[in-house]
């Protein structure tokens, strides 16, 4: 699972997690490009790469600033002809209830937590594919995966990644390109004043980071969920229940309705290879298997 000479990019690096992650990575033999909103923050996290006898580079840039992503990727490619891991980590919180939440932190948070990852993916997308090898770790969270009180947007975004991942993995497989997900817990600015001191004590974020060996290294798994915190690793999965063929007619919903616990059993549940494994069962449950491929297509 090495990472030796390989060339990661890491967002939102200039402190917390993301440092923990670029200081991690160094160590483990990868070159390091510390991206974050701040100059001097990303040279300081370099500053200690380097002193460590370790290769970094400090760009600042806004992930939601196409141009400016465009212009580091090209710096990237400059000083050192590839991109072999990204980690898209960058993030904010605007939290609120959504009662009480106004729709431009909504968009806000959206705006850096997805579309700032779609961009700096698909700064490197093409590169990676072209040399049939990379690894992108999106950053999602329990807040996207189960819900949490005063987070609609940011647990939307962070939701909206793993579906991003999804598709990801499947399109760049073939190219050698792996995509996977972190779902961390760690103490950082974003968490002051959420958890006690105590338990911020004990989630150190250098005790996530890892996690990124298994999610970036050759023998990485794709469109895996990494959940870590506190050296504790999980990992999380979307599932189908088995389900039950209830047919159509106007008691159709009635009949859902009395059969909603067979329906929901979780036991036989699986996790589906693909998008179109629903629309499989479903047909091969009404004895149409036969037109699954049309589906699929």
């Amino acid at each position: 699972m090495s990472v030796q000479g390989r060339v990661a990019i890491i967002t939102g690096a200039g402190g917390g997690l993301g440092r923990a992650h670029a200081l991690y990575l160094a160590r483990k033999g990868a070159r390091v490009v510390v991206n974050d909103l701040s100059q001097a923050a990303a040279e300081a996290v370099a500053a200690e790469i380097v002193a460590a006898g370790g290769e970094a580079v400090a760009v600042a840039a806004s992930v939601t600033d196409e141009a400016a992503v465009a212009a580091m990727v090209a710096q990237v490619m400059d000083a050192w002809g590839r991109v072999d891991i990204l980690v898209n980590n960058a993030g904010i919180l605007r939290d609120k209830t959504f009662a009480k939440m106004s729709l431009d932190d909504f968009r806000l948070v959206v705006d850096v937590h997805l579309l700032g990852a779609a961009i700096c993916t698909k700064a490197v997308w093409e590169i990676m594919r072209e040399q049939r090898y990379g690894r992108i770790v999106m950053t999602t969270s329990s807040s996207g995966l189960y819900g949490n009180f005063g987070q609609a947007n940011y647990g939307a975004a962070k939701m909206a990644l793993v579906g991003f991942m999804q598709t990801l993995a499947i399109e760049g497989e073939k190219y050698g390109v792996h995509v996977n997900c972190l779902a961390p817990t760690a103490a950082t600015q974003m968490t002051n004043g959420v958890l006690s001191d105590e338990s911020l004590d004990l989630l150190d974020p250098a005790l996530v980071s890892p996690g990124l060996l298994a999610l970036t290294g050759e023998d990485a798994p794709t469109r895996a969920v990494l959940c870590a915190g506190a050296g504790h690793f999980a990992v999380a999965n979307v599932t189908l229940s088995a389900g039950r063929y209830i047919g159509g007619g106007d008691d159709a919903g009635e009949a859902l309705v009395a059969r909603w616990a067979e329906v929901a059993d979780r036991s036989g549940a699986v996790v589906p290879a693909y998008g179109f494994t629903q629309a499989e069962r479903e047909l091969a449950s009404a004895g149409l298997s036969n037109e699954v491929a049309v589906v699929r297509r």
